[in-house]
């Protein structure tokens, strides 16, 4: 079962641009096995904070937790060898995990 994961971040307003950089780049999340696809998107009207969504498309569940496992054994070491920024532009986020239940791909166009 195909699942696409989401990431809303909450960043401190006018700082968005900082945080996007870091995804312009082609991170190791799309070397591993089982991802088909990873969107950005950048929320326009939220007057309070900006905000962020990243959605990674996974061929099953089983590949995100693979990777999810990878990521965090990564963080928890990088962790131990640098200080925490105290002014992160990162209020807050949330992970929410859904199965794609339907998908529909452009169709050929009749000529």
């Amino acid at each position: 079962m195909t699942i696409t994961v989401e990431n809303v971040i909450q960043i401190k307003k006018g700082r968005v641009d900082e945080v996007l950089a870091r995804f312009r780049e082609v991170k190791a999340v799309h070397t591993f096995d089982g991802f088909i696809l990873m969107e950005v998107l950048k929320k326009l009207d939220c007057p309070e904070y900006d905000e962020l969504k990243i959605c990674t498309t996974w061929e099953n569940r089983s590949f995100f937790e693979q990777w999810l496992a990878h990521r965090n054994f990564e963080k928890a070491h990088a962790q131990k060898n640098s200080e925490k920024k105290e002014d992160s532009p990162i209020l807050g986020n949330e992970l929410s995990i859904f199965e794609v239940a339907i998908q529909h791909k452009p169709m050929e166009k009749i000529k």
